[in-house]
C-alpha cells in the first residue's frame, strides 16, 4: 500500500514523498521516481504499476515548490539546492529503509532528469543506473533573445516568475492523463526566472562535461 511520507533536506525543510513497498515483500532495492517540472509525485507513480517489477520498493519525491512539498510555487533558493534536495532524499532512503545505494535505480523525467544529471554530475553517487527521459536540456522559449532578456530582468530586479505554455496533449497521447493533467489542482504552471536560469546553466555545465559522470545511464 503507498504510504505518503516526509523527510528532512540539507537545510531542514521537511520534503514530500510517496512510498510503496515491493509486493513481494522484498526490502533490499529500489526504483525512485523524480517528475517534470510544474509537476508533482503523484503523476509518476503509473510507473510503478506498469513496470510491474514487484521485488522493488518505490519512491517519488514531491520538489520544493511542488506538489505537497513546501515553498512559493515553481521556485526553490537555487537549483544547486534542489540538487543538494536529491541528495539528502537519496540518503534518507539508504539509512531509513536499508537500501543501498548500488540496488537503486532512478527514472526522471524533463526538468527532473536535468536534477538527476546534475546530481550524477556533482555527486557521483553509486547507484546501480539511471534513465533519463526526455531530459529538458534545451527549454523552449518562444521571444527571440528570451534567455539573455530574461537574464537582464533578472539581474535588475531580481527574482520573477513566468507561466508553461505545456499542454497535455504535448506530453502525452493517452486521453486519460491528458484529462488528468488537464484537471489536477497540485499542478503550478509558474516556475521561477531563478531556476529556469539555473536549469539552461546546468544543462549546459553537464552537457559539457558528461564524460565525468559515470554511472550507466
Amino acid at each position: 500500500m503507498e504510504q505518503e511520507k516526509y523527510f528532512r533536506s540539507a537545510d531542514d525543510t521537511e520534503l514530500f514523498y510517496r512510498y510503496r513497498p515491493a509486493k513481494d515483500g522484498s526490502c533490499d532495492k529500489a526504483i525512485v521516481l523524480f517528475h517534470r517540472g510544474h509537476e508533482h509525485s503523484g503523476r509518476m507513480m503509473f510507473v510503478a504499476d506498469e513496470l510491474g517489477f514487484d521485488d522493488f520498493a518505490y519512491f517519488a519525491w514531491d520538489a520544493r515548490g511542488h506538489g505537497l512539498s513546501p515553498g512559493e510555487r515553481g521556485d526553490s533558493p537555487s537549483l544547486g539546492t534542489s540538487v543538494a534536495d536529491i541528495q539528502a532524499f537519496m540518503q534518507h532512503i539508504e539509512r531509513e529503509y536499508g537500501i543501498k545505494a548500488e540496488n537503486i535505480c532512478v527514472i526522471a523525467q524533463s526538468v527532473g532528469a536535468v536534477l538527476v544529471s546534475a546530481w550524477l554530475h556533482d555527486y557521483a553517487p553509486k547507484i546501480r543506473c539511471a534513465v533519463l527521459t526526455s531530459p529538458a536540456f534545451k527549454v523552449k522559449l518562444y521571444v527571440p533573445f528570451a534567455r539573455a532578456g530574461l537574464k537582464l530582468m533578472y539581474r535588475l530586479r531580481g527574482n520573477f516568475f513566468v507561466n508553461s505554455y505545456v499542454k497535455a496533449h504535448y506530453l502525452t497521447h493517452n486521453k486519460a492523463r491528458q484529462e488528468s493533467y488537464n484537471n489536477d489542482k497540485l499542478i503550478a504552471r509558474a516556475i521561477s526566472v531563478r531556476i529556469l536560469l539555473g536549469l539552461y546553466d546546468a544543462a549546459d555545465r553537464v552537457v559539457a562535461d558528461a564524460q565525468a559522470i559515470t554511472t550507466p545511464i
